[in-house]
């Protein structure tokens, strides 16, 4: 082991960056995952929503440690899909969901998953709060029985208009939905209906105000188009002879609410909705900050329940981050297709924070499908474990600690001023910054792309340095103190994306725990304790 001196003067800190945690009556940072339909096991896309909600709850957290925070995923579990599940495994619908939920419970347990509250909205609270909304928009004359008619997908569990499908002659089911390529049918059934048509002025102008809360662009721009032309009511209920698992119409036991007004509710239940006043629901997170969907579920979550929040007086969400699909040889992975990928199986094989690293690096622009390659994972992983892993015992070396031990032991050593670091000191000046910037634009690759960049560098100048042949002990030190900043910063830096590797790379480095925050990767030359080389990544 071997402690480093820091590179400057320390400067007094505040007690921002230091960490303090006074009591915040800042309204909590609130993010969402969608809520899974459990009716079968998790696959890689559910690790992906879950990889990037995580990744800005604990940013978040580095960012502003004395903010509280609400993190929230679940699993939503009523519905037709659901239904004929159990009933094919033999099950009542409410055991088939526990085991299903545990599934979703324990994909987040082995993936390092910060929630703060797991739903099911099978829970007593949540039907109860569905049921309160139902009745909250009947006494304001939005919900009549009327006849619905039109293409029914079962699979995606709801209605769509005529101009959201597609005829393809030939094709085994005729018709599809446009949105998510899911067979429909036409339907006509008495149902209970929502005046969505009542809200899409105001929804019109809240997104051509507000550019920002849909990400990436090409969604916000779909919702402005679907809200430039008359919007159609929605049915919001089934008759309960074709759906019986699901919560009942208030004085209705003939009916069953819709699956997905069901479902977009849980994310006020999952904060305590309803509350008693509007400071209430401020003070337990809403509006939501960041909303993670995919994009097949854009309009539910930038159409219905934004509606639903206007009529209910609450804020809209402030912003929606809709990621694209992973897919397997260009085509959409589907369990009947075979060629999905195990999420368990993958993190088994490559370790939980190279997959997440693979994950965020390959999937983190959001505006394309990412096709899934085991060769690509090889790629990056193994990238990531020369470049950062190596690195650390390269700079930790017994070689380079014996050289200033061996000079110290002589007299005082000085690091001497070697231009040839100058370029990595700039660039850990300005590396906490724009990675907050890419975050916060939601640009979760570019972010981790410029850490590595940075910490590459670091590799390459040690390289052209060689502080290991001992012709300058000076030079070796100032190698040694700027390669072990160099790691320090990034390592901070990493926290959001590879949490236990950056928790180890931090531990070696002597860094106390408080000095973690993202304003201390700002300060320069925070002194570490004992510095020592281990070994970052075991497979």
């Amino acid at each position: 082991m071997f402690r480093r001196l820091p590179l400057h003067p320390l400067r007094l800190l505040s007690p921002r960056a230091l960490g303090c945690r006074h009591v915040s009556t800042a309204k909590p940072f609130y993010i969402t995952t969608p809520i899974f339909y459990p009716n079968a096991v998790p696959h890689i896309g559910h690790l992906y929503s879950l990889l990037i909600a995580d990744i800005y709850y604990r940013y978040h957290a580095l960012k502003d440690p004395s903010r509280p925070a609400q993190f929230v995923t679940g699993t939503d579990e009523h519905g037709l899909k659901i239904q004929k599940a159990a009933q094919a495994k033999g099950l009542p619908p409410r055991e088939f969901c526990d085991q299903l939920s545990t599934h979703f419970r324990r994909l987040s347990q082995t993936a390092n998953i910060s929630y703060t509250r797991f739903i099911r909205t099978s829970e007593d609270a949540h039907e109860e709060a569905v049921q309160h909304i139902w009745r909250e928009l009947d006494a304001q004359g939005l919900v009549y029985k009327g006849t619905y008619s039109g293409w029914y997908s079962i699979t995606d569990e709801c209605f769509y208009p005529d101009g959201a499908v597609t005829h393809i002659p030939g094709s085994p089911s005729q018709t599809i939905a446009t949105e998510t390529s899911s067979p429909v049918e036409y339907t006509t059934e008495t149902n209970y209906m929502f005046r969505l048509s009542a809200f899409r002025e105001a929804l019109l102008d809240h997104y051509t105000t507000h550019p920002n809360s849909i990400f990436p662009q090409q969604y916000l721009t779909d919702t402005i188009a679907i809200l430039s032309s008359p919007l159609q009511d929605i049915s919001i209920s089934r008759p309960r002879s074709r759906l019986s698992w699901g919560i009942e119409v208030p004085g209705d036991p003939e009916h069953t609410i819709y699956v997905w007004i069901d479902a977009v509710i849980s994310y006020l239940t999952a904060i305590g909705y309803p509350w008693k006043n509007a400071d209430s629901g401020f003070s337990n997170g809403w509006p939501v900050d960041l909303q993670i969907i995919g994009k097949d579920i854009v309009r539910f979550h930038a159409i219905y329940l934004p509606a639903i929040l206007l009529a209910l007086k609450l804020p809209l969400q402030r912003q929606l981050l809709a990621h694209a699909h992973w897919t397997s040889s260009q085509k959409k992975m589907s369990k009947s297709l075979g060629n999905t990928t195990d999420p368990f199986d993958v993190m088994g094989a490559y370790g939980v924070d190279p997959i997440r690293y693979y994950m965020a690096i390959a999937g983190g622009n959001f505006r394309d499908d990412v096709d899934w390659s085991d060769a690509q994972v090889k790629k990056e992983t193994t990238e990531l474990r020369n470049i950062l892993g190596n690195f650390l015992l390269r700079v930790t070396s017994s070689k380079i600690r014996g050289i200033i031990k061996g000079a110290r032991e002589k007299g005082v050593l000085e690091p001497a001023k070697d231009r040839r670091y100058e370029p990595l000191s700039d660039a850990l000046k300005v590396l906490p910054g724009q990675v907050a910037k890419d975050l916060e634009s939601l640009e979760v690759s570019d972010a981790i792309k410029r850490i590595m960049e940075v910490v590459r560098l670091a590799n390459k100048i040690l390289t052209d340095v060689e502080p290991w042949n001992g012709d300058s002990p000076a030079v070796t030190l100032t190698s040694f103190n700027t390669s072990i900043e160099a790691l320090r910063v990034a390592g901070i830096c990493l926290q959001p994306f590879i949490p236990d590797t950056a928790k180890k790379l931090l531990d070696s480095l002597g860094i106390r725990e408080e000095e973690r925050t993202w304003a201390h990767a700002d300060e320069v030359g925070v002194a570490g304790g004992l510095v020592k080389g281990v070994k970052l990544f075991e497979k």
